[in-house]
């Protein structure tokens, strides 16, 4: 069930998100279907360019684990041996040494012509999945475009749905959400810039390889709370320790994430994003599972806005709840 409203819910997401965009181009003397496509451009700039970061890094780490991992391995020995030897534990590092080197080289191979070969036998076999992704691509972007376009037509018509005794909650409700979610994509770009400059720089700094896609990713990673970050620190003390093993580099990477959290939990999110937009932690972990399940990794972006949504309308439902005359005898 949850397969047909995926792609409307994410053309309706990307509509929301590209709107600004769209008034804008419009103010400055476009036509509104020509605003629309180059915000969806704009807009498939911006997926092109995460995508690219992403493989970037995979491009970066890999060959970093197999060139470096040989060294690593080294190094770990001459400082983890004596405390070893001390604690009289032995172990075979020659041995180590060779195996995983060759589990790694066996599992990261980049033998092109056996990636091709079986890359075309999994599109074989799974034609019906590549069919539907497209067809689920292509009516996503139908619908942004429309969505674009008419845009206040289409709420004109939800508010005619609404009884007319009901529209000025409804409109207030809707306008309490659409401040709460304009400040939190403000927000987030806001902070996802900084934050790109911060951690790419001070990579940059450390000397640690492919520095601004990777802080580029870990910025962009902050829109999914505490799991994001956990996975730009960890790929940060990946590449530190495969490039320079255990030492000052690692240290400053610890440093630096540690500093970057402490100037975005403290001072940027709360100034510019709101705190956390009055989510629990709990309920934070709660959305993101929730909403990871029902529509994977694109819900798992979602999660926190239309948990703020979500919010607005219980904080309503239990102020008359506890004003009603049931509640109050």
């Amino acid at each position: 069930m949850t397969e047909i409203f995926i792609p409307f819910l994410s053309a309706f997401i990307l509509a929301y998100a590209l709107r600004p965009v769209c008034l804008w181009l419009e103010r400055h003397h476009l036509p509104r279907a020509a605003a629309a496509g180059i915000a969806m451009i704009i807009g498939l700039s911006v997926a092109f360019f995460v995508l690219s970061l992403f493989i970037s890094l995979l491009k970066t780490e890999i060959p970093l684990i197999k060139a470096q991992l040989p060294i690593w391995i080294q190094n770990t020995q001459s400082w983890l041996g004596p405390k070893l030897s001390e604690w009289h534990i032995s172990v075979d590092w020659g041995t180590l040494k060779a195996s995983v080197t060759q589990k790694i080289t066996t599992h990261l191979t980049d033998n092109s012509d056996a990636l091709m070969s079986s890359t075309l036998e999994r599109v074989l076999m799974s034609g019906s999945s590549v069919i539907a992704g497209f067809v689920n691509a292509v009516l996503i972007l139908f619908v942004l475009f429309y969505l674009l376009i008419d845009w206040d037509h289409f709420f004109k018509l939800l508010k005619s749905m609404v009884p007319v005794r009901t529209q000025e909650i409804v409109h207030h409700l809707a306008m309490h959400a659409d401040g709460l979610l304009s400040q939190y994509l403000r927000g987030m770009l806001i902070v996802i810039s900084i934050m790109s400059l911060f951690y790419s720089i001070g990579l940059s700094l450390l000397g640690v390889q492919g520095a601004v896609a990777l802080g580029v990713f870990t910025a962009l990673m902050i829109v999914i709370p505490y799991i994001g970050i956990t996975i730009g620190f960890t790929l940060a003390v990946l590449a530190a320790l495969l490039q320079f093993g255990p030492g000052g580099a690692l240290i400053g990477v610890l440093v630096l994430y540690g500093l970057g959290q402490f100037i975005e939990g403290f001072f940027l999110t709360p100034r510019l994003v709101g705190e956390r937009i009055g989510l629990h932690p709990v309920a934070v972990l709660f959305a993101l599972l929730l909403f990871g399940k029902l529509f994977g990794f694109f819900g798992v972006l979602l999660a926190l806005p239309i948990s703020a949504v979500s919010l607005v309308l219980l904080q309503y439902s239990w102020t008359r709840y506890t004003q009603s005359s049931w509640y109050q005898k």
